[in-house]
């Protein structure tokens, strides 16, 4: 093929994100045209509601499926930490490319870090995954929802409007901002995200001729450890916007796994690690997420879910 069309979200970041994959795929394709088909999804339109109350981050990929299931789009790029577990029947994503460092960041206006914030500091997030961990780890602080991009966030904590954000360092560092970053959190203190850090390449399932062309921009170690991230998530019945973390590191054939599941307030929290071969990465995952079921991790979820 000749031409890949490439669907993305039109924030800063997912452009950034698409010109990376799109750079790349020329590079390793002489002669290949790629373009791009930016769209507007409904979780970019949706920003005067909380994201758990709407739908999920999964309203942020909708419209791009459509594009690849109607023939518009032979690829879509995505933040892993963005997609649900289960696809649309024939999408799939075969390629998870080099992960970019999947911790937390804090950001502050007086350039406090987390434990150094004063109380009754102002944080704001739009993710109950980060809610329940600082309510956890600082309950003196006040958790202010935020919705938005990371400019338009970053605008409204230099206008006061916040003390601290919590956004994912990835996000700052392929924007060119990672002098904003004050601390990087410890993933095994505060665990980053199910999949933060990874881009992901969503492609048709029947299209041999672009599961070929992207294949090579696949990265065996990102993708084990996003596998073993994932295959917990599914495990526990997760989605994107639920009080779910999971950080997989792996170390020469050894692949390391640390889950957690907390009440949205921080008043429980449940944390395990594991490790194994990484030959298997997707039973790795479950069986962490059996010891956090064993635990109350349910419990926890279902109450979680009533008052959505």
């Amino acid at each position: 093929m000749n031409t890949v069309r490439i669907a993305t979200r039109k924030s800063p970041l997912a452009l950034i994100q698409a010109d990376f994959v799109a750079a790349r795929l020329r590079d390793l394709h002489e002669g290949l045209t790629v373009e791009l088909l930016p769209m507007s999804t409904r979780g970019d339109r949706l920003l005067d509601a909380p994201l758990a109350k709407v739908g999920g981050k999964g309203l942020f990929l909708k419209e791009l499926e459509h594009a690849l299931l109607d023939g518009r789009a032979d690829i879509a790029v995505h933040s892993v930490k963005d997609v649900p577990v289960d696809f649309p029947e024939g999408l799939h994503i075969p390629v998870i490319m080099t992960r970019e460092d999947p911790r937390d960041a804090l950001v502050s206006a007086a350039g406090a870090d987390i434990d150094g914030l004063p109380k009754g500091a102002r944080i704001g997030t739009s993710s109950l995954r980060r809610r329940c961990q600082v309510n956890a780890l600082r309950p003196d602080l006040e958790v202010v929802e935020l919705r938005g991009g990371v400019r338009t966030r970053l605008e409204k904590l230099d206008a006061g409007e916040y003390d601290a954000l919590l956004l994912a360092c990835a996000g700052l560092k392929r924007l060119g901002l990672e002098a904003r970053i004050r601390e990087s959190l410890d993933p095994d203190r505060f665990v980053p995200a199910i999949g933060q850090g990874a881009l992901g390449i969503e492609t048709r399932r029947d299209s041999g001729a672009v599961n070929a062309l992207v294949a090579p921009l696949n990265d065996d170690p990102s993708a084990v450890c996003v596998r073993a991230e994932r295959a917990m998530n599914a495990a526990l019945g997760g989605g994107c916007q639920v009080p779910i973390a999971g950080h997989a590191v792996l170390e020469e054939n050894n692949l390391r796994l640390v889950g957690l599941v907390a009440s949205i307030d921080g008043s429980e929290v449940i944390r395990t690690a594991d490790s194994a071969p990484s030959s298997d990465p997707e039973a790795l995952g479950k069986a962490v997420a059996e010891v956090l079921i064993g635990r109350g991790a349910r419990r926890i979820l279902d109450a979680v879910y009533a008052d959505a």
